[in-house]
């Protein structure tokens, strides 16, 4: 049964380097409104992503495309507020941006319209691709003059660069926690300890005390 398995698992694994890892969603801006999402991102990973805006038409009553809606992008790190990557664009566009450390991201977009008290509805597409390396984004301009064999071997090993750096993230967050979780139990173990101490200073003095009291009572 065993054995059965490993075929199946294997060209699992494969599919699962070879597909990029990419997330495309939407949502809505009013006025000056800006919204972030929150991508965990290992060292040197390249983030690339295309965005398109449709503005809310009163006239035929959806969504259309205005070229003078400009968007802002904007990203950030979690932990300590570095901007990565400041851009304003027009109404669809392309950014791309690699991750210097292993943490949280915040990308965040918003309308880059002069006007402050806009009422504008801006409905935002936007398509993101994780986990190229930064030799992938210098060489996408060439990868058309290259065979589709040898891409694909150049992409499998982009993907297995990222599992690695992935991985070694993992691992480092794993070793921090074993770090913190050996530094609370050795807490606890000597916070225990004290008290055991504590509780029987004070048994000795109480016995002490009453043996004195007793015998200055002549009781014993």
């Amino acid at each position: 049964m065993h054995m059965s398995l490993r075929g199946p698992l294997f060209l699992l694994f494969v599919l699962a380097i070879l597909i990029p890892q990419s997330r495309a969603v939407y949502f809505y801006l009013e006025g000056n409104e800006q919204r972030c999402l929150i991508e965990e991102l290992a060292q040197h990973t390249v983030v690339r992503g295309n965005y398109r805006s449709e503005e809310w038409s009163n006239y035929v009553n959806a969504y259309v495309e205005n070229y003078g809606v400009g968007i802002q992008i904007r990203v950030d790190e979690a932990e300590d507020g570095t901007t990565v990557l400041n851009q304003k664009g027009g109404s669809s566009g392309r950014f791309t941006f690699t991750a210097t450390d292993s943490g949280d991201y915040n990308i965040c977009f918003g309308s880059n319209s002069s006007t402050w008290f806009t009422t504008s509805k801006v409905r935002l597409h936007i398509d993101i691709t994780l986990g190229d390396s930064a030799d992938s984004a210098a060489s996408s301009q060439a990868k058309e003059s290259v065979s589709e064999i040898a891409m694909r071997i150049r992409d499998l090993n982009f993907r297995i660069n990222n599992i690695r750096r992935e991985q070694q993230y993992q691992r480092e967050r794993e070793a921090e926690f074993r770090d913190t979780s050996e530094s609370t139990n050795s807490r606890v173990v000597w916070y225990t300890l004290a008290q055991i101490i504590v509780l029987a200073a004070t048994a000795f003095w109480q016995t002490r005390h009453l043996k004195t009291f007793f015998v200055a009572k002549k009781l014993v």
